[in-house]
């Protein structure tokens, strides 16, 4: 474990809101799985079980990815955007139906099913910050500058949107931020936001045409937000699923106050449909209340601002892209969960990242943020030779001693420090 740790690089920070998602995932999954246990006849403790084994994985994932120099992703990059436009194509037509809309896909042969989205996300700002990085002397030109930025962002949009149009949105916006932050122009920002409002009017309207898609999913979901209520023949009100899933997180949360129910205390779970995946951050206040809700809060917006903190060291523009980009979806998408669970937004269906209960989205979200650590490891080792040389040079300008000279004695320090490595190497097997 001291040699792990010791191999441990990155930023502390993110490490540390890391673990405590992962501990708070396991508390709040645990709680709110045990009317969904009795229903599939499983022992109380199995999605725990299967829970820590994912999340398990998922830092495993996260510290090999850290290790990897994050230049390796810049080649990667557009194998990756290429691997993911045929899948999201077959996830389109061929995928597993979730409310009317595919998103699904099983591999053959492990019998693993995985959002093909969640791979699109990783790959299209792999490429993304690949392609801003190249193009920053010609970024204010249209054709030239932002053309080539735009297109993986609108094909990749374009094929997630009529299944998944919320993880469409939440993609194009999140991108439009990364275009300003890498010098886009506002107007060119701006004509592609209304390409966006333009595009989705017209998915919902051939939609609603032609009776395929999404388009009844998505009024449902206005009219529930708004509070519009549909009745039947009789005059009936009708009772729809998602109203319901809504209420009872209101209720939740009221329930939770200040200081919440404590740990496996909640009432509500038993009514949630989904209190484990869409709404487990209701199930989080209700059992630790308005301040454990707003320390999650506080952990995404800490990750954030570190992501930032890790943006502005990188001394070069794609490690600088990578990092900010992939953190500031990873949040979005948190904050848009949570606010679903407040009853902010409309039902999106989107996750808690590290939180909520899952397999393979649990796994993506953990390669991102090794990718994050990847660059925050590179940015440290940058600052610590940076640092040396400076003071090589201090202790030249304050002892007078030549170049050589000190040189010499970087020299000597650095087998000294060689010598105990390698000691201390051959002396972990015997401990």
């Amino acid at each position: 474990m001291k040699a792990i740790l010791n191999r441990t690089k990155g930023d502390k920070v993110i490490w540390a809101v890391v673990l405590i998602l992962s501990f708070v995932s396991l508390l709040a999954v645990y709680s709110s799985t045990g009317s969904l246990a009795y229903r599939m006849d499983k022992n109380a403790s199995y999605f725990l079980v299967k829970q820590v084994m994912v999340l398990g994985l998922g830092l495993v994932i996260i510290y090999l990815v850290h290790k990897v120099n994050y230049l390796k992703f810049k080649k990667w990059a557009q194998v990756l955007f290429m691997i993911s436009i045929p899948l999201l194509l077959y996830t389109l037509v061929f995928g597993a139906k979730i409310n009317e809309g595919s998103r699904w896909i099983k591999l053959p042969v492990i019998n693993l099913t995985f959002q093909t989205s969640d791979l699109a996300k990783l790959a299209l700002f792999m490429f993304l910050a690949r392609v801003l990085s190249k193009k920053q002397e010609v970024i204010k030109d249209f054709r030239n500058g932002f053309i080539p930025v735009l297109t993986p962002v609108a094909i990749t949009c374009a094929l997630i949107a009529p299944a998944n149009l919320s993880t469409a949105l939440m993609l194009g916006f999140t991108c439009c931020i990364l275009f300003f932050i890498g010098r886009t122009q506002v107007k060119h920002i701006a004509m592609l936001a209304l390409a966006g409002i333009v595009g989705v009017v017209l998915l919902f309207g051939i939609s609603k045409m032609t009776g395929m898609g999404r388009a009844s999913t998505w009024e449902q979901r206005i009219e529930d937000f708004t509070g519009g209520v549909k009745v039947d023949a009789n005059g009936n009100e009708i009772k729809k699923e998602e109203v319901f899933q809504v209420q009872q997180a209101k209720i939740a949360i009221a329930n939770g106050g200040i200081t919440g129910r404590g740990p496996g205390n909640s009432q509500q779970r038993n009514f949630l449909p989904h209190p484990y995946s869409d709404f487990i951050y209701s199930i989080i206040i209700e059992e630790y209340g308005l301040i454990g809700g707003a320390v999650i809060v506080f952990l995404y917006l800490l990750f954030l601002w570190r992501s930032i903190l890790i943006f502005r060291r990188c001394p070069y523009a794609f490690g600088a892209f990578l990092a900010v980009g992939l953190s500031i979806t990873l949040v979005f998408q948190a904050m848009l969960n949570m606010a679903v669970n407040v009853h902010l937004v409309p039902v999106t269906g989107l996750t808690l990242p590290m939180v909520s209960m899952g397999g393979s989205s649990i796994w993506f979200t953990s390669i991102a943020i090794g990718v994050v650590l990847s660059v925050s490891r590179y940015v440290d080792e940058m600052e610590g030779k940076e640092k040396a040389a400076r003071e090589k040079r201090e202790a030249q300008a304050l002892y007078g001693e030549s170049e050589e000279e000190a040189e010499d004695e970087v020299d000597e320090e650095q087998e000294e420090i060689a010598v105990r490595a390698l000691k201390n190497k051959k002396a972990v097997p015997a401990a």
